[in-house]
């Protein structure tokens, strides 16, 4: 398909044609020089985030739970590994105002990056000692048990006004939360000093939409709610959204979908993608047949092939288990990775590749058009959450509202 025929607006540049982040594939185009990303300036391996895509997202899922209800945004673990410094803001553009992280210092930081029309909420708590730290910034601890809840009131006390809070219940994953019987204890005693805003709990399931937990968890949430009338309520995760509006309630908190990582497995993603990841070629080489690949030996070539060697390895997140069976992909061709993956490297079989379409300094698609991050985790045997979460540091990393991408003549004018 050409430029003109797939709809895409482009710019005359001197060295090329400026083409919308997510128009390319690699093997048909280059980045344009450093400009500004984050990162090893020198990197063999680059990381595009799609701002814009995420922004997209969290519309998408904002309209989709309708004005009546808040959607927050969840940016716990630095936005899941893509720079909460960025991706916040983003989200804020966007029109978010509530966020989510997981621990107290994560929300300290985060707030040095976005206005203070904000609300900040610490999933896991209070950390104990950072009461006093915690009450300074403004930021609201989810109370996960009647010690934190005992140790923030004792903080109100001390101030002699008033502190937000959000009580977490144990509605059947036993994981945070208070209990039935803790809730009913507190329930019981003055929590005057506190403004419990919102009560929440977390899905085990919802991304298995028939799983009878989440009706079993849902039940456990409204009553344990009832405990607390004049507070919001709070229940659905990413997946969660996509379960109904009876999980709704008054705020959502969505995180994996912002980043395009699939709600329901099941079916068609509805998320845009967001990142997209290539590694350059270090080193090509000829093998015969029964040469061998790696450590260990645990691939032999069945026949005379070339092979190339990626910059990326497990060092840089892309799991040991992606070996011997996963693959990556350039112009369009799957190229099957051979033996296991390096800490810095990885080595896959050129195959039927014609000869000098591929050479040192070329970039390889490891996630983009051709392979979804969901795609690569269920190669790797592990899921998204943790591919996305685990993308080392070594990339250079660029966002796509601060470069130009470039196409470049050798690409021959076509869109995949």
């Amino acid at each position: 398909m050409t430029l003109a025929a797939a709809g895409i607006a482009v710019k005359r540049h001197a060295e090329g044609e400026i083409l919308p982040l997510r128009s390319f594939v690699a093997g048909d185009v280059m980045l344009a020089p450093w400009t500004g990303g984050t990162g090893a300036r020198h990197a063999s391996a680059v990381l595009t985030i799609d701002l814009e895509g995420i922004s997209r997202n969290y519309r998408l899922l904002a309209e989709r739970v309708g004005p009546g209800v808040t959607c927050a945004g969840v940016v716990k673990a630095d936005a899941y590994g893509l720079g909460a410094d960025r991706v916040a803001p983003a989200l804020y553009r966007a029109g978010c105002r509530a966020f989510f992280v997981a621990h107290l210092d994560e929300g300290l930081d985060l707030q040095t990056h976005l206005p203070r029309d904000v609300a900040i909420y610490v999933l896991n708590g209070l950390p104990s000692g950072g009461e006093r730290d915690c009450a300074e910034a403004g930021i609201v601890p989810v109370l996960n048990s009647r010690e934190q809840l005992e140790a923030w009131s004792d903080q109100a006390r001390q101030r002699g006004r008033i502190l937000p809070a959000v009580v977490q219940v144990d509605s059947g994953m036993s994981r945070l939360g208070m209990s039935p019987r803790e809730i009913a204890d507190v329930a019981g005693k003055d929590t005057s000093v506190l403004d419990i805003q919102m009560v929440m709990s977390h899905l085990a399931c919802a991304d298995t939409p028939e799983h009878s937990a989440n009706a079993h968890q849902l039940a456990a949430f409204q009553t344990l709610a009832k405990r607390f009338p004049a507070a919001r309520k709070s229940l659905a995760n990413s997946s969660g959204i996509f379960l109904g509006r009876n999980y709704h309630h008054d705020l959502v908190r969505p995180g994996a979908a912002l980043y395009g990582l699939n709600p329901n497995p099941a079916q068609c993603n509805p998320m845009l993608p967001v990142v997209r990841l290539t590694a350059q070629v270090i080193q090509t080489r000829e093998v015969e047949t029964d040469a061998h690949v790696g450590y260990g030996w645990n691939f032999r070539a069945t026949k005379a092939t070339r092979l190339a060697t990626l910059a990326i390895g497990y060092a840089d997140g892309l799991q040991r288990a992606f070996g011997n069976g996963g693959a990556v992909y350039f112009r369009g061709r799957r190229l099957a990775v051979a033996g296991r993956v390096s800490m810095d490297s990885l080595t896959v079989d050129l195959g039927d590749l014609p000869p000098g379409m591929l050479a040192r300094g070329s970039q390889v698609e490891i996630i983009g058009g051709h392979q979804s991050l969901d795609a690569l985790a269920a190669a790797a045997g592990t899921i998204g959450y943790e591919m996305l979460t685990s993308l080392g540091q070594r990339y250079e990393r660029i966002y796509s509202d601060e470069i130009d991408v470039r196409w470049t003549a050798r690409s021959g004018g076509t869109v995949r």
